[in-house]
């Protein structure tokens, strides 16, 4: 029965995402896409070059072209750097890694500093705390001066 509920939700998931590649919307390629001038992603961006790639991408949606093949021409035209989101290939890959190792760092050596701490058990009350001898003579005559 679970993998039937699994079979029925995935498919339910891809369709939406496999409707999105081959029907795809100015709006949702406008976030996925730089303006050359500004650096920000088109959604973002009111300048003319930003207004003419706008204008590209509703020309190649109104001729049915997919999201991919809309990107790839973008990056023919513009180079790669027009896409926001960098490649998963060659040195690109390290942008997307780097992030994942630091969280994993960061959480490892969480890990051990919460064992560490865990294991530092408090003296039990009323157990005797031992002192250097100086400081408990030092202790000792500033309890007396109070009494």
């Amino acid at each position: 029965m679970r993998p039937a509920l699994l079979l029925v939700l995935a498919l339910a998931l891809a369709g939406p995402a496999l409707a999105s590649e081959s029907h795809p919307s100015l709006s949702e390629l406008e976030g996925q896409v730089m303006c050359p001038v500004c650096g920000t992603t088109l959604d973002q961006s009111d300048s003319p070059a930003a207004r003419q790639i706008k204008r590209i991408i509703s020309a190649r949606i109104a001729a049915g072209d997919t999201r991919s093949e809309i990107k790839a021409a973008l990056v023919e035209d513009y180079g790669p750097a027009i896409l926001a989101e960098p490649s998963k290939r060659g040195f690109d890959l390290v942008a997307w890694l780097l992030p994942l190792a630091g969280i994993a760092v960061a959480a490892a050596v969480l890990a051990v500093a919460a064992r560490r701490w865990s294991r530092r058990q408090p003296a039990p009350d009323g157990a005797p705390v031992h002192l250097e001898p100086e400081l408990e003579r030092r202790l000792d005559e500033e309890l007396a001066r109070f009494e």
